[in-house]
């Protein structure tokens, strides 16, 4: 896990002058990451997944980055193109699209049909506008993430399903040009990813063979982790890049005309943002110390969240539910000076006692007005926080440029 360097503990102290809870974002951490994936796999497009972090300033860093789009709203899509993205740069994929959704991308990104009934619904959408649009199918595999047979979801068009939909295509106004696929996030070993990319592109082959395919794309998802506990490791990028090019380069002489497209949200923005918060009281109860903090589970849901399911879990090995609970360690706290130590519960100013983001932590004595950092908050952070609960103020959010100035939204 990547801790706070001189340059963001020197803002985060000027920023506690004006603010009581921010987000800070490190835009050098986020270039260093984003350029490694990059040249790990140069034969695939990446796209941004925008949800994990839409921060505008974030996001246009990415773009810089070479990074197309994974849009999951309409809102991201046009988010997406104001960032200058082209139609073929964006993928709006997503369950349960709206018919107000759909006509409003249509000509703005590649849409990812998640069902029969929504193929239906694109292909009403574009006969209305008169035009023809290539689509693409996202795919629920026969198989699981780690082989084996596949379980039910949410997600995608049954494989099976979706042969028999491609050989008796009746969409007039609709081409399907590829698939997209992804049924993990947060994976740490470069073995399960190459076998998930291996077993992706073999069914790409099996549906690319169908009468109505064009198989002009396919995008693999992605699932590459970051540290999330003390104990995990860095993915290996090299082994992995390894993995890739092995497939890929096969996979293209069979299907020239396909571009491979992989999906990456939390890694370049995940270890690189960090929230700051201000202890605005602290009391004792029955010998216990509380450090009482401003917009923390408001703030930032995510350590929260992991405590109470630390709590009430009882099996002592609660199961990974991503992006909500990555982990009950995957928070690292530090503080932004130096004391004596001392043991405290660091809870937050909503009116709830679940708001609680570590019990009995030992910090260095804290005052009034202090700053509590909080690490791996660069993605699924703020947007996955009730701002709207006890309706206190948002926490702002701010991007440490690599010039040393600081923006804002």
């Amino acid at each position: 896990m990547e801790g706070m360097n001189e340059r963001l503990k020197a803002a985060a102290a000027k920023l506690l002058l004006t603010e009581d809870c921010f987000y800070l974002y490190d835009e050098a951490g986020i270039r260093s990451r984003a350029r490694a994936l990059t040249r790990s796999f140069p034969s695939a497009k990446i796209l941004y997944s925008l949800k994990a972090n839409p921060f505008l300033p974030v996001a246009r860093v990415m773009k810089e980055e070479g990074f197309g789009a994974d849009a999951a709203s309409a809102a991201e899509v046009r988010l997406a193109v104001s960032l200058g993205m082209m139609k073929e740069e964006i993928q709006y994929s997503a369950p349960g699209k709206r018919a107000k959704d759909i006509r409003e991308t249509l000509e703005l990104a590649t849409l990812v049909a998640d069902s029969a009934g929504e193929i239906a619904r694109i292909e009403e959408a574009a006969k209305e506008k008169g035009i023809h649009v290539s689509i693409g199918l996202r795919i629920h595999p026969s198989f699981g993430f780690a082989g084996g047979r596949g379980e039910p979801s949410k997600f995608g068009i049954d494989e099976e399903e979706a042969i028999t939909l491609l050989n008796d295509w009746h969409f007039p106004h609709l081409s399907p040009a590829g698939i997209h696929v992804h049924l993990k996030s947060q994976e740490l070993s470069e073995e399960a990813l190459a076998l998930y990319y291996e077993n992706v592109l073999l069914m790409a082959e099996r549906l690319g063979r169908t009468e109505a395919m064009e198989l002009s794309f396919v995008n693999l998802g992605s699932g590459i982790g970051i540290p999330m506990d003390p104990e995990d490791e860095e993915m290996d990028l090299a082994l992995l890049e390894k993995a890739f090019a092995a497939l890929a380069g096969p996979f293209h002489d069979r299907f020239p005309k396909a571009r491979l497209f992989l999906e990456s949200g939390r890694y370049a923005p995940g270890p690189s943002g960090f929230y700051v918060t201000k202890a605005l009281d602290r009391k004792v109860s029955e010998g216990k110390v509380f450090l009482i903090t401003a917009g923390t589970m408001h703030g930032f849901l995510r350590p929260a969240l992991a405590r109470l399911v630390e709590k009430y879990d009882e099996t002592g090995h609660p199961a990974l539910c991503e992006p909500l609970f990555s982990g009950a360690r995957a928070f690292p706290i530090s503080t932004l000076r130096e004391g004596n130590p001392e043991t405290v519960t660091i809870t937050g100013n909503l009116c709830t006692a679940a708001d609680i983001i570590a019990e009995d932590i030992t910090l260095p004595r804290l005052a009034e007005g202090d700053g509590i950092v909080i690490g791996n908050a660069g993605a699924y952070a703020a947007t996955l926080s009730p701002f709207a609960f006890s309706s206190l103020e948002r926490p702002k959010e701010f991007l440490l440029k690599e010039t040393g100035d600081l923006e804002g939204v």
